[in-house]
């Protein structure tokens, strides 16, 4: 049985590598003009060129594919650049979303921008944007910080850098380190708002709501949950006055029962709203002792 035809019209597209931007479930969340660039490109490099055929043959498009992912992106670059040199448009595609968020290609925008060739942004559905808009927190700034990783002793340092920061957090996650992330996040960050938001554009679609350790004892209950995660984390809450000295050590010796003296700090600074500095030097006067002495 042939392929039907494309219902799009020939455009002539300008010599570039076309990021295109694809649905993260719902196959009709891509935009007209999406659709335009990858029916006129004269070739698509797709993360996997499975999940993309079966997107193309959803809207009727034939265009020729060819992988490019992080195995064989350093011998497939000098290919496209060649190609793009020659007068080609090429459309670079990820399983789903944006391309280059957390997926191969930047180092192949790297290389075109070198060689003084166009790349032009087609864009569209993101994963972390949609998880962003269903959260309910603050989104006049964000930080995305892809994967945490997978050790918990890596993970609860990862937050730590994060621990400071005055806005909403966001990261991907998969289902079976779900509830562990989340304890860990809870450990670190205290008691923020979050949103874990999961399967978005699709049937399941969910966002559920507390705060990190009201989740994580959620999902150690409920178990892993299905779908692609993406964590919402609100920011530390701001005080109405600033706290005493008793209420700072309260909350200091609190954290150094199970915190290095850098992590309490951190931790400690940004839920009280209180420089950083300021804080680890009462925290080493609480703690003289501690070997992790490193200035923040």
């Amino acid at each position: 049985m042939s392929s039907p035809a494309s219902p799009h019209s020939e455009t002539r597209l300008d010599s570039a590598l076309y990021v295109v931007s694809t649905p993260i479930g719902n196959l009709r969340d891509i935009t007209l003009r999406a659709l335009d660039v990858l029916a006129n490109v004269s070739l698509i490099y797709a993360e996997d060129t499975r999940v993309t055929a079966k997107l193309l043959q959803a809207h009727g498009l034939r265009t020729r594919l060819s992988p490019y992912h992080d195995h064989n992106a350093a011998n497939v670059r000098p290919e496209i650049i060649s190609r793009i040199a020659g007068g080609e448009a090429l459309a670079l595609v990820s399983d789903a979303g944006t391309p280059l968020i957390s997926d191969p290609g930047y180092k192949l925008v790297a290389a075109l921008a070198e060689a003084n060739l166009k790349v032009i942004p087609i864009p569209g559905a993101s994963a972390v944007l949609a998880g962003l808009v269903v959260a309910g927190l603050p989104t006049d700034r964000f930080l995305f910080g892809g994967f945490l990783p997978p050790r918990a002793s890596a993970r609860r340092r990862a937050a730590e850098e994060f621990a400071g920061v005055q806005t909403t957090l966001l990261f991907y996650e998969t289902g079976p380190r779900l509830a562990e992330s989340l304890a860990d996040l809870a450990a670190v960050l205290g008691p923020r708002h979050a949103v874990v938001a999961r399967e978005l554009t699709k049937l399941f679609e969910e966002a559920r709501r507390g705060t990190l350790a009201e989740l994580a004892q959620h999902y150690q209950l409920a178990g892993p949950p299905k779908g692609e995660i993406v964590l919402v984390i609100g920011p530390p809450e701001a005080q109405a006055q600033g706290p005493n000295g008793s209420e700072l050590d309260a909350a200091l010796l609190k954290a150094l029962n199970v915190l290095s003296v850098r992590a309490a700090s951190i931790q400690v600074a940004a839920a009280l709203g209180m420089p950083r500095r300021e804080v680890y030097a009462r925290a080493l006067h609480l703690r003289p002792q501690a070997p992790d002495t490193d200035a923040v």
